[in-house]
């Protein structure tokens, strides 16, 4: 099941919050094997998704074999999670910044990238998929969004999201 572009939201945006939206919809559409997108703030909040009619919590199992289990916030939740441990391990091994983190799985990819301000980009996508093209994409993505992800951007985009809960 391939994600779906953050079609139903955004009307009523700055053109940065705009841009942002369409620039997680290219990364969406134009990555094959991308099953979810989430970028989520330092303080592990869901600021964009792929898929932002599924932004509340559903339970794990749903029966659905076709693509990811569960939501937009608990994709969020897990790539919060993955960045604070990650960045823990980091900083006791005297590693430093912590810029890319790919989990392959049986069923399916994880990668998580830092986003300038602290905020993280995550995808998961299928066993599959070509991890080189979604990690280019991805910086592509960051490399963009990064120098506009202003505090006040930020509240924008997490009041968007909580509209469309």
């Amino acid at each position: 099941m391939k994600a779906q572009a953050p079609t139903a939201y955004g009307h009523g945006l700055s053109s940065q919050a705009r841009n942002l939206h369409w620039l997680l919809t290219n990364l969406v559409d134009e990555v094959p094997g991308v099953h979810s997108v989430a970028v989520v703030s330092s303080d592990g909040l869901l600021l964009l998704s792929s898929d932002p009619e599924r932004a509340e919590a559903t339970p794990v199992h749903t029966g659905d074999d076709e693509g990811p289990r569960g939501s937009s916030a608990d994709l969020a939740t897990i790539v919060s999670g993955l960045g604070s441990l990650t960045n823990g391990a980091a900083k006791l091994m005297d590693g430093g910044a912590v810029k890319q983190t790919m989990v392959a799985m049986d069923e399916g990819s994880l990668f998580v990238m830092s986003i300038s301000d602290g905020s993280l980009l995550g995808v998961h996508a299928t066993p599959d998929c070509d991890m080189s093209v979604i990690a280019y994409h991805m910086a592509l993505f960051v490399g963009r969004a990064g120098h506009v992800l202003t505090p006040e951007l930020r509240t924008e985009l997490r009041k968007s999201m909580e509209n469309v809960q």
